[in-house]
């Protein structure tokens, strides 16, 4: 029978990807990113006497990686600003499309600095493809309200990387 330590290696090992992203979402410096992975992994690792099976493991996951996120970005954000205002130069510049798909991603990251903790959250959640009850169950708030705010973050996505003076292609 595997030990306790041995299931949950094992579990997060099977789900690292969530943890990867999450820290990617909230902090844009890889030293940060470790950081906030040892965070998550540790606070995981504290409450996992507290998983009683009533949800998916990934979904007990996400809530504690989300929550412990937005601790340490709160944190960071004390700290110091993560990106500077955008400069008139970079407004006064017209749009231009976007088409490698490594340049996407990274303007996609840049833009996502921009939005706050929750909405964050949602956005991340969304793209890892979770319905919107199962959003919200993470987030702790209405079905309704999930897909209001899933709506209103993209949204406002599409608002930034315009003003960024971006449109993905």
């Amino acid at each position: 029978m595997p030990t306790k330590e041995n299931q949950f290696l094992e579990l997060l090992q099977q789900h690292k990807g969530i943890l990867h992203k999450v820290c990617r979402i909230y902090v844009s410096d890889e030293k940060d990113q470790r950081d906030l992975l040892q965070e998550i992994i540790l606070q995981l690792w504290s409450a996992y006497d507290s998983f009683r099976g009533d949800s998916q493991f990934s979904t007990w996951m996400y809530r504690v990686a989300l929550n412990t996120a937005i601790v340490f970005y709160k944190k960071e954000a004390r700290r110091q600003r993560l990106f500077l205002p955008l400069s008139n130069e970079a407004l006064s510049k017209s749009i231009s499309v976007v088409d490698d798909q490594k340049e996407q991603l990274v303007l996609f990251y840049k833009a996502l600095q921009e939005l706050n903790k929750i909405e964050k959250a949602v956005i991340f959640l969304y793209m890892q493809g979770l319905p919107g009850a199962e959003i919200a169950e993470c987030l702790g708030i209405s079905p309704q309200n999930a897909r209001v705010r899933i709506n209103r973050t993209k949204q406002k996505l599409q608002q930034i990387l315009k003003y960024m003076g971006y449109e993905l292609g």
